[in-house]
């Protein structure tokens, strides 16, 4: 076990969660992106020996749910049980490894909303006041007068080019001015806080500018949750959407579960879009600190995915259902280029002809054609019967060693740093590294040269081949779980410090038979329209 993860002799905790997403909508390529990034962090973490919360769900009040309800003659709920249900089949289907998908219309989410709610009252930061400014339907949020732009037509925007419009009601305000030195000692004492560099500069610019109180609570609809002790007031959506993060830690019921997943020093980390960054790093914080609860250790602001460069939007028409391309390529295929070809933090773009040529390139030829080829020499040749080690030479050293960097140091430290791309990167090397030495040493012409020398090559090439596939298991989990348990390798040996070669003379001694293997990534093909 890593020693940075290990704290009094026991496993560190680790919380994890998505951005919980506003189902008005189906999912896009976009939520699948977040949730899939999350994932593989979160099964990384776990094959680090880790005690891991990994939460993702769905935001289901405010204004926007309840106009799209009522445009569609149905009662909010419906609405919102209909819609949550495509996120959470996407999820599913995406081979999510959720511990929980939460659902902010959960009665243990209002408690948990309402019990923060009267924490902050407790610490005097909420007072009754009559809110007059600009709000955004579509971003749920509220923007200063010097935040606006104006559009075509005159219309008013926000600073993400949403239309805004003037607003009076009665709400509840939270003293977020209070907050403007905290919230900037906080990020001078945890420069990690916020991620990456980008995102934190423009929160700090923001902050130092001045804060203004948060409006709260709205009287203008009634779907969302009661403010307690206040009649015909429900909350800000963000009040209650941020708070979803604790109440799968067991706010405020669940004391023990909270020290464990919240406060007991275990490493906390929201996966969330760049467009929230403010919501998760200025009112969030806040309203902790107000509570008196402890606060997450990172909140990392990913970038967009753009279709062919351009950004998404349905008057465009380029709108890509992740399902649909799952459907078409494979989850795995898709889950590995969102991956790889995405610099985690920046801006990216996909197309259907970009994930065809690099799931053939990585996945088939690089890795899925090494393993296919030298197991089905082994299976044919040895009739399944592992290879034996007949003294290793100095070629398979140095491959043993480059891929032990690759898979024990290269590969979890990039992970550990959020940069997924970066590790697949570290495994593709590898996994050539893999394909020169087979090419190289040649075991079709070693069977009838020097059939001891065959074996201790397939044995190399056998156990290198086992260490990529555990490696690579948090980005595509299904084919690599069905690689290991072809080739036979014991379920506790699949984690980047058990996976050495220590088990294959076991292996090899049992009466374990290696079958002829079925190719792992057909080679895709795009329609001659596309193409």
């Amino acid at each position: 076990m890593h020693t940075a993860f290990r704290e009094g002799g026991m496993s560190k905790p680790y919380t994890i969660t998505t951005a919980i997403s506003y189902p008005n909508g189906r999912p896009h390529i976009g939520h699948a992106y977040e949730v899939i990034a999350t994932d593989a962090i979160a099964r990384f973490q776990r094959m680090m020996g880790r005690d891991v919360f990994f939460q993702t769900g769905t935001d289901e009040h405010g204004l926007k749910m309840a106009q799209t309800a009522r445009a569609r003659g149905i009662e909010p709920r419906e609405l919102a049980d209909e819609m949550s249900g495509y996120f959470k089949d996407m999820d599913d289907r995406l081979n999510i490894s959720y511990d929980r998908f939460i659902r902010t219309s959960e009665a243990d989410h209002h408690r948990a909303s309402q019990a923060i709610w009267q924490a902050m009252e407790a610490s005097g930061d909420l007072y009754l006041g009559r809110y007059e400014g600009w709000y955004s339907v579509r971003d749920e949020a509220f923007y200063d007068e010097k935040e606006i732009v104006e559009g075509e037509g005159g219309v008013k925007l926000s600073p993400q080019g949403t239309p805004v419009e003037w607003t009076v009601e009665e709400s509840w305000f939270f003293r977020l001015s209070a907050y403007q030195d905290r919230l900037l000692a906080l990020y001078e004492s945890q420069p990690d806080f916020i991620r990456p560099d980008s995102r934190r500069n423009e929160i700090l610019r923001f902050v130092e500018g001045g804060l203004s109180d948060l409006s709260v609570s709205r009287t203008s609809f009634d779907w969302g949750v009661k403010v307690p002790g206040a009649d015909g007031h429900v909350m800000y959506v963000w009040v209650d959407a941020l708070t979803n993060y604790i109440t799968g830690c067991g706010y405020p019921d669940d004391a023990d579960r909270m020290a464990r997943y919240w406060a007991g020093g275990g490493d906390i980390t929201h996966i969330i879009g760049k467009d929230i960054v403010r919501f998760h790093t200025v009112y969030w914080p806040a309203f902790l600190m107000s509570a008196r609860l402890p606060l997450p250790k990172q909140v990392f602001g990913h970038g967009f995915l753009l279709n062919r460069g351009e950004k998404m939007s349905k008057s465009l028409g380029n709108v890509a259902d992740p399902m649909e391309l799952a459907e078409r390529f494979g989850v795995d295929q898709l889950r590995y280029f969102l991956l790889s070809e995405v610099t985690f933090g920046n801006d990216g773009s996909y197309s259907a002809e970009a994930i065809v040529a690099r799931s053939n390139s990585d996945l088939g030829n690089a890795f899925g054609n090494l393993a296919q080829r030298t197991l089905s020499f082994i299976a044919k040749n040895l009739e399944g019967r592992l290879p034996a080690i007949n003294g290793h030479d100095a070629a398979d050293a140095e491959l043993f060693a480059l891929i032990d960097r690759a898979v024990r140091a290269d590969m979890p430290a990039a992970m550990n740093d959020l940069a997924p791309s970066v590790a697949i990167d570290a495994w593709l090397r590898a996994a050539f590294a893999c394909n020169a030495y087979i090419d190289a040493q040649a075991p079709w012409a070693l069977r009838k040269s020097d059939p001891q020398r065959m074996e201790t090559v397939l044995a190399t090439l056998y156990i290198a081949i086992a260490q990529l596939a555990v490696a690579i298991l948090p980005v595509i989990p299904a084919s690599a779980t069905a690689l290991l348990d072809h080739m036979g390798v014991p379920a506790d040996k699949r984690t980047y410090d058990a996976i050495g070669g220590h088990w294959y003379s076991d292996l090899a001694e049992s009466d374990f038979v290696l079958a002829a293997p079925k190719p792992l990534f057909p080679r895709l093909e795009l329609p001659a329209e596309e193409a």
